[in-house]
């Protein structure tokens, strides 16, 4: 029964896979390039993806979502990439929902959870960091006043990406001075911020970019919340955001092994077919060596994504898992991209092949969503017990 199950499994997961890919093939890699060069959405891509369900499948069905788990998502996401695509214009539709499943009422859920799953609603803006906080959430700035019925907010957030392409943000503000809580992580609250009915009193900035070039900073000059789109508690924020973004990171650990993949793939393709000196170029070990190891090194990175998964589905605590898989992903690819520019030589530079426009895309999951020298911190000090590095 055990190996039937796991057959079964596989099956599915070959079918998202195949699905995923027929639909990634209609926008082929000059569909990207073109994009990148206009510094522009891909509207078209994530309305197509949109259309076919593949970005809701987090949602349980009776919202309107496919109520698949995180390993299927990871799949989506993971084949994006791998098809030269960049999923990272629209993954926080995904899971930026999160905090609302897990820890909003039943009233909001029906309000806006089906919304979200159709795409008639867009949650991607996820209003977090701050200029001058950075990866320290609890020193943040933007304030939440409480006035009647609902919260007043000024303040700014910075990589705020897909800010101008959403509807909904969900936003993270302090509803107490950092000064009069006890704890730093208490008096931070969780909103859901309808961006399209506060556009006034909204302005969203975008920063250019090397790549991401959907993303902004946000002003918010005196936007209004109705308090019954607090989610959970007041003051519990923190907590909430916490479970996000270890769905974040196992989502970012399998965009990365797709971009991984990607280039072994080219990698391979290209070291098969280029002749100089009167033979194959991935004959040279010089060559063939470096795209072994990466393809090792994702392999394992994939392993570990799959278990943070896994642990993420059955409702317990994968922190050290989900941080693990982004930071053994994230450094395994940006081996495999510099692999691939020294396979391609001058031609990794050249537009048309498309891979310097990756080896792009792969560095900034170094170093986003969190650095991954906090990462190493992370499992140095709550993983092995050692003293906390600052």
């Amino acid at each position: 029964m055990g190996n039937n199950t796991h057959t079964m499994e596989n099956t599915e997961h070959e079918m998202i896979r195949k699905s995923v890919r027929t639909l990634c093939e209609r926008f082929p890699e000059e569909y990207w390039r073109d994009t990148d060069e206009r510094d522009a959405y891909p509207t078209a891509f994530v309305k197509a993806l949109t259309e076919e369900g593949w970005l809701s499948v987090l949602i349980p069905e009776e919202y309107g979502g496919a109520g698949l788990g995180m390993k299927e998502a990871g799949i989506i996401l993971e084949e994006i990439n791998r098809s030269g695509g960049n999923a990272g214009a629209c993954h926080a539709q995904m899971y930026t929902m999160g905090a609302l499943l897990r820890h909003g009422n039943e009233e909001q859920k029906q309000r806006f959870l089906p919304k979200i799953a159709s795409g008639e609603l867009r949650l991607q803006a996820f209003g977090i960091t701050e200029p001058t906080a950075g990866s320290d959430t609890t020193s943040i700035q933007t304030f939440a006043e409480r006035k009647g019925d609902k919260y007043i907010v000024h303040g700014q957030k910075i990589w705020t990406s897909r800010a101008e392409h959403s509807d909904l943000m969900m936003l993270l503000a302090r509803t107490t001075p950092k000064d009069q809580v006890q704890k730093k992580t208490d008096g931070l609250s969780l909103f859901i911020l309808d961006m399209k009915a506060q556009a006034d009193k909204i302005d969203i900035r975008p920063i250019d970019t090397m790549i991401n070039h959907a993303t902004t900073e946000v002003f918010f000059e005196g936007a209004e919340i109705p308090a019954e789109n607090l989610i959970g508690e007041e003051g519990k924020g923190f907590r909430y955001v916490l479970g996000g973004m270890n769905a974040e990171r196992i989502l970012i650990a399998s965009e990365s092994i797709g971009d991984g993949m990607y280039f072994v793939d080219k990698s391979v393709q290209y070291a098969n077919e280029r002749v100089v000196f009167n033979r194959p170029i991935g004959q040279n070990q010089g060559v063939q060596f470096p795209i072994s190891r990466s393809y090792m090194d994702i392999q394992a990175a994939k392993l570990m994504r799959d278990k943070a998964a896994e642990i993420f589905d059955a409702g317990m605590d994968c922190g050290a898992e989900a941080n693990m898989a982004k930071y053994l992903a994230s450094e395994a690819t940006w081996r495999a991209a510099n692999a691939a520019m020294d396979t391609y030589g001058g031609y990794g530079f050249a537009k048309e092949y498309n891979i310097e426009r990756k080896f792009r895309e792969a560095r900034l999951f170094i170093v986003a969503p969190i650095t991954n020298n906090l990462v190493v911190s992370y499992v140095g000090q709550h993983v092995l017990g050692l003293p906390r590095s600052f």
